[in-house]
């Protein structure tokens, strides 16, 4: 018989609002919006010295410190094929065929995703946690899943897996 172990963590802290918009095949755009985003991690990995996949305390505090950077901020693309976005020290904008946007740089979030969507907004938290888990703590879980619920019922899931 086999084992294994893994951790949730689920918080009603773990929480975003931001705006964005995302684009859909044949060229239709959305109109800006937002949500308020709830963010639940579920790591898995052997058991440590101590008996934990990863120290709940630890991934909490790292987790928080992602989801409070996107908090109350536009969340914007910047590998999406038509989706141009240039920001300097002052000003970011955005253009979409002959939409554009401009937006102070400090209300800005420039995102390495294609687009905005709950799937890519949890790859995107999935990848900083790992970073994060193995920077500060030596540490690369074998598998992590991060979840954006975007409204309710409504979410998003990225499985990222140490292979």
């Amino acid at each position: 018989m086999s084992e294994s172990y893994w951790v949730r963590l689920t918080k009603d802290y773990l929480v975003f609002s931001a705006g964005h918009f995302i684009t859909f095949a044949g060229g239709t755009c959305e109109r800006l919006h937002g949500h308020n985003y709830r963010v639940t991690a579920e790591v898995a990995g052997p058991l440590d010295e101590n008996h934990y996949v990863v120290d709940f305390i630890a991934l909490r505090d790292l987790l928080r410190e992602i989801v409070l950077e996107l908090d109350h901020h536009m969340l914007l693309p910047t590998e999406h094929p038509q989706i141009h976005v240039r920001a300097d020290e002052r000003e970011v904008e955005a253009r979409f065929e002959d939409r554009r946007w401009v937006f102070p740089r400090g209300d800005c979030v420039l995102l390495p995703v294609a687009n905005t969507t709950a799937e890519l907004l949890a790859r995107h938290i999935g990848r900083r946690l790992l970073d994060d888990l193995q920077t500060r703590y030596s540490l690369r879980p074998q598998r992590v899943r991060i979840a954006v619920d975007e409204c309710e019922g409504q979410v998003g899931v990225c499985e990222l897996v140490d292979e």
